[in-house]
């Protein structure tokens, strides 16, 4: 039996860009620890497969919210219609993200702003609605999904680290606004993990020898390594933590 403080028994969590992936993984992680999770997505087709899979495992708690978390309006009332017809949330996860690689002088503008409003803009507009809720409410959990680029940077990836880096600076700022609330905010900074995202990278041998060599695991994360920290920061266990990121990396970011 597992200590009380880690009981998130049911707690309703929404999920950004979960249809998929680290999403998807942190969901079914929630599900198993007994929570009703709300899967969200821009493509229909894939949420809807990820929700009759996990229903099929966890059936009446399964539910999905399709909504493009760039787009103000979409976010307000689709999250207003979550609370509606689902209940208060109690748990938010920032989880939506797309990544572009090019050398700098290469970027183009529509790729800019891709990055910046789908890993940025996207976090704000989400954990707004949800914050302006939780907020009369007196408690709740947001955590955003950062990344080992939130400190630490490659060649060809600038504007990719640089809204991750800024998400570290909301989930800080986000803190100060809404600890008072009782809301806690914290991020997770995922290192190199085996995902649809890094699929040319996990495939190109060089690189995965580098990934490998790099990390003191001595492997690429699997996205299963992301759900301890997740039932931790959605739990009252870190109910003094907040405006942190944990970096789930196989201790890449503390060696040379």
């Amino acid at each position: 039996m597992s200590h009380p403080v880690f009981d998130i028994t049911g707690r309703t969590a929404l999920i950004t860009g979960s249809s998929r992936g680290i999403g998807k993984a942190l969901a079914r992680g929630l599900l198993e620890a007994g929570c009703t999770v709300v899967l969200n997505g821009r493509d229909t087709v894939a949420l809807e497969a990820a929700g009759e899979e996990l229903d099929g495992e966890f059936s009446g708690r399964v539910h999905r919210a399709a909504f493009d978390v760039t787009n103000s309006a979409a976010v307000e009332t689709c999250v207003a219609a979550v609370e509606e017809q689902v209940g208060p949330l109690d748990i938010l996860v920032n989880n939506t993200g797309v990544q572009q690689r090019a050398p700098f002088t290469e970027f183009t503008d529509e790729q800019w702003h891709r990055l910046l409003d789908t890993n940025l803009t996207g976090a704000f507009l989400v954990g707004r609605a949800v914050a302006r809720r939780m907020t009369p409410r007196g408690r709740g959990k947001i955590v955003n999904i950062c990344s080992l680029q939130s400190e630490t940077v490659r060649p060809g990836i600038a504007p990719y680290s640089a809204t991750k880096g800024a998400l570290k600076m909301l989930t800080k700022g986000m803190c100060a606004d809404l600890g008072p609330h009782g809301i806690q905010v914290n991020g997770i900074g995922p290192g190199y993990f085996a995902t649809d995202l890094n699929a040319a990278l996990v495939a190109d041998d060089d690189f995965s020898a580098w990934v490998r060599g790099r990390t003191p695991a001595g492997r690429w994360g699997e996205v299963e390594d992301l759900v301890g920290a997740l039932l931790f920061l959605a739990s009252p266990a870190s109910d003094f933590v907040s405006g942190q990121v944990l970096y789930v990396d196989g201790g890449m970011l503390s060696v040379l």
